[in-house]
């Protein structure tokens, strides 16, 4: 995770296809891991992805921005607006552990 101006950088591992839509793990490294309903098939599981964190982050979808990995499940997300222990308190809140 970077951080700068109010602007954070997230690392994302995403498994597409899932049951539900959640974040699943954070690894030690930040890197978040989260489950999409969304096919990896013309951008859905990108579009999923913003969209669910603007309902997470509470924040309009246009602060959200897919840096790197538009074809790819390792993903660098930008969130505009909020610092990193904004964005961590909120996901430690909702995350679901593998043993839950």
């Amino acid at each position: 995770m970077a951080e700068g101006s109010n602007n954070t950088k997230l690392k994302i591992r995403v498994t597409p296809r899932a049951k539900r839509d959640e974040v699943y793990y954070i690894l030690e490294d930040g890197t978040v891991k989260i489950r999409l309903t969304a096919p990896p098939v013309e951008g859905k599981a990108n579009k999923a992805l913003i969209k669910y964190f603007s309902g997470i982050f509470e924040i309009p979808r246009s602060q959200i921005e897919i840096l790197s990995g538009f074809k790819s499940r390792n993903k660098l997300v930008n969130i505009q607006g909020m610092d990193s222990v904004e964005i961590y308190n909120k996901l430690n809140g909702i995350v679901k552990r593998p043993d839950q």
